[in-house]
């Protein structure tokens, strides 16, 4: 499908352009809002899978000249997914898959406050040093709980849609993939400097459309710390799967005949910001829900808990800032999926993959998600897919 352009609705706005022609109202009306911000680079771009977020729209890229809107950047910062193929076929794997979904949810702390008691940061580390940096800087950053004690999430699953998989190509090898990101320490990280340029709008007296949009400009007081902590979160966030992934190995050579990995690690944030060069200009690129997809990249779009999921290639667009969609994007909240779904729905929805099906994971049923199809057919002028995979097993936190 070509890219759709929707021209600025004000002089000084910018466009929005958008990979897809369905898009709810609200999420459309919150694009319109982050394109008339003074500093956005060319247009806003929003990917297949767009949604409502908060502050700005989940499924958008938005490339800025000289300030970042760290909630735009969101609090699950630097969150993302790993995979690696394995050198087991579907034949290798048991007829009956609890046991090896059983041994995962032991071994990976799961749930919103899980902690590791063997991962945590040593103190000498380049990452912990860097966070007494921060912190020493930034002591609010504790404001809600113990900034360190939350960085022994590392190694942890969290709760949502984060998720564990054994998955299937096209070839039945065998995948393990995960999905998960920063966890607390993260979200204290994103809440505080949220705060902060929102504070900075009011000193300044800036009116924002939105009061979420508060944003933090290049040579103001707290520009450069916001970039050092976001980098510090993602560097985390990009540790905590690493550490996941070997402890699922780890795991599964306990159940499986010997095995090793095939296929190098993807490891790929999706909320996340980062200074790039697009069109020879140096610009920040927040990708809210969106994958970077330069010519080559490889990269991981994955499915609901009852759908595939794809392993692709990019293509480098540069109408899209060199990016891709995240995922499938709900078309549902959580409270709207819990209030129309039941355990049966679930069920039917998720036969043949061993994972949880009672009510505290029906807001993650398949249908409360875009069809994956779908969103990958709007997107071949941005991707080109090279696996596509079928979940087996599923773990939830």
């Amino acid at each position: 499908m070509p890219v759709v352009t929707l021209l600025a609705a004000k002089d000084q706005q910018k466009p929005v352009k958008i990979w897809t022609d369905e898009v709810q109202h609200e999420a459309l009306a919150q694009m319109r809002r982050v394109a008339s911000l003074p500093f956005i680079y060319k247009h806003v771009a929003g990917m297949p899978d767009i949604h409502l977020g908060r502050g700005a729209t989940v499924g958008s890229v938005i490339a800025t000249t000289d300030a970042i809107i760290p909630a735009a950047v969101g609090v699950d910062i630097g969150c993302g997914m790993n995979a690696v193929r394995l050198s087991l076929k579907a034949h290798d794997l048991p007829d009956n898959l609890y046991q090896i979904r059983n041994d995962i949810e032991r071994t990976i702390p799961l749930g919103a406050g899980g902690a590791h008691k063997n991962e945590q940061l040593a103190g000498g580390s380049a990452l912990a040093m860097r966070l007494s940096h921060i912190l020493e800087k930034h002591s609010g950053i504790s404001r809600h709980g113990n900034a360190r004690k939350f960085a022994s999430q590392l190694g942890t699953l969290g709760s949502g849609n984060h998720f564990i998989e054994l998955c299937l190509d096209e070839n039945d090898d065998v995948w393990v993939m995960l999905h998960s990101g920063s966890r607390g320490i993260g979200n204290m990280i994103g809440q505080y400097f949220i705060r902060l340029a929102r504070r900075e709008m009011e000193r300044h007296q800036i009116h924002l459309p939105d009061k979420e949009l508060g944003y933090l400009k290049e040579g103001s007081e707290y520009f450069d710390d916001y970039v050092e902590a976001v980098a510090w979160a993602q560097d985390y966030a990009m540790q905590n799967r690493e550490h996941m992934m070997n402890a699922v190995l780890r795991s599964l050579k306990h159940r499986l005949k010997k095995f090793s990995v095939t296929r190098e690690a993807i490891n790929c944030h999706h909320n996340f910001v980062e200074r790039e060069i697009h069109d020879g200009d140096r610009v920040w690129v927040t990708r809210k829900g969106a994958i970077r997809a330069r010519e080559g990249d490889l990269g991981i779009i994955p499915g609901s808990m009852g759908a595939r999921s794809y392993i692709i290639r990019g293509k480098g667009n540069a109408e899209s800032f060199c990016s891709c969609a995240h995922g499938a994007g709900r078309t549902m909240s959580r409270t709207a999926a819990r209030n129309s779904f039941t355990q049966k729905d679930l069920r039917e929805q998720t036969e043949g993959i061993e994972c949880r099906k009672d009510k505290g994971v029906i807001d993650e049923i398949p249908a409360a998600y875009k069809n994956i199809d779908r969103v990958m057919d709007l997107q071949t002028d941005l991707l080109e897919v090279v696996h596509t995979l079928r979940q087996v097993v599923n773990v939830k936190g």
